[in-house]
């Protein structure tokens, strides 16, 4: 292996975040732009479906995770089409990678089918509210599984956030729709709630396979191989629920807009859903698993407000507490984070002034100019 070579393994082998901010901080906000189009089209794009009679779960959870051949595009044309990067696709994507990519996949096609089954008995501005508590959850395990420290913001957002679900779980029972069942409703609130609990167990499980990864497009490489296999698994229970013939049937036959909008609906939302599950990789590969679940549940507010806005569902007392009570928790947590940050910069500040040669004199880490953008290996 010559110098070159072995410099740039080096280099990749470095945190994800020492990067140049040239370079971080507009794919950081590129990720954010995505998740924040995907996340709130995406929830009233799967509730229009079933608002016009569409009742087939295993569509709305196809659709979530169909549309990774878009992937394709900044996974091949980089290096065959426009040659800006010397980093062939797939490169270093070990058997381990690939098995934990397809697992993880697995695990994330059964949360589509759960928020689907979710999304189709409750209403939006109810579903957003209850997918708050991944926070919850994902504060718990990534305190468990990748260390994450437990401040007084932490602890207050979880505080407020559990205090929100539980007063509307306690009222919201009256919002539901008048032809759906007691039994149908709790399957439907219990859904959702195991929604927000996996998709909490995928935040900090990714951020400690992407601590392994070695540049931004290995990220999108994996996240191609997971929404293939969660699209298999979709698909496998496509058929045992009557086929892709009855997706056509339904949109002949049962959507009440009309075969056209039917097809419309389902191509928007596949490309929406691509947008939301990309930008949350993103986030969490480029910053950690608890700053994607903040983010996520920032937008919630977003999704409960388009429920008002666009579907005119009731916004009563108890959901305006609740929505109060998440937006107090991410603020609180913002704030928490602005302080560590500022804090932290007078600090490294401080030390500067103090030892002013040493910090001079010490070698600077030249960051891998591909960590991030696959380009250069």
């Amino acid at each position: 292996m010559n110098i070159n070579t072995s410099n740039n393994h080096d280099n990749g082998e470095q945190d994800q975040k020492g990067v140049s901010k040239k370079r971080y901080m507009p794919l950081l906000l590129i990720n954010y732009t995505c998740l924040f189009l995907g996340s709130v089209s995406s929830s009233l794009l799967s509730k229009y479906y079933f608002n016009h009679k569409g009742s087939n779960k295993w569509v709305s959870t196809w659709v979530q995770s169909a549309g990774f051949p878009f992937l394709l595009l900044p996974v091949f044309l980089p290096y065959y089409l426009f040659q800006c990067t010397q980093r062939k696709p797939f490169t270093r994507f070990t058997p381990r990678i690939l098995s934990l990519s397809i697992f993880i996949g697995l695990m994330l096609g059964l949360n589509n089918l759960l928020f689907s089954w979710g999304n189709s008995y409750l209403p939006v501005s109810t579903s957003a509210l209850l997918l708050s508590s991944q926070l919850v959850f994902n504060l718990i395990l990534s305190a468990i599984m990748v260390k994450q420290k437990i401040t007084f913001t932490n602890l207050n957002c979880v505080i407020l956030l559990t205090l929100s679900s539980i007063l509307l779980a306690l009222g919201s029972n009256h919002d539901k729709p008048q032809d759906l069942t007691p039994t149908k409703y709790m399957i439907g609130f219990v859904a959702t709630i195991g929604a927000g609990l996996l998709f909490a167990l995928y935040l900090p499980i990714m951020e400690m396979i992407y601590k392994k990864v070695y540049c931004y497009a290995m990220m999108i490489e994996m996240q191609l191989v997971m929404e293939l296999s969660a699209t298999i698994l979709a698909s496998v229970g496509m058929v045992w629920d009557g086929g892709f013939t009855e997706m056509r049937k339904e949109s002949k036959e049962v959507f009440d807009k009309g075969e056209g909008v039917y097809w419309v609906t389902m191509i928007t939302n596949v490309v929406t859903w691509q947008l939301c599950f990309m930008g949350t990789a993103g986030t969490v590969f480029l910053t950690c698993s608890l700053t994607g679940g903040i983010c996520m549940t920032a937008l919630l507010g977003l999704n409960v407000l388009g429920g008002v806005l666009v579907y005119r569902e009731e916004f009563g007392g108890v959901k305006i507490v609740s929505t109060v009570m998440c937006g107090w928790g991410f603020c609180s947590y913002v704030y928490g984070m602005y302080v560590n940050n500022h804090m932290m910069k007078l600090l490294d500040d401080h030390k500067q002034n103090i030892n002013p040669s040493i910090e001079m004199a010490q070698p600077q880490p030249q960051p891998h100019s591909d960590l991030h953008l696959g380009l250069g290996v």
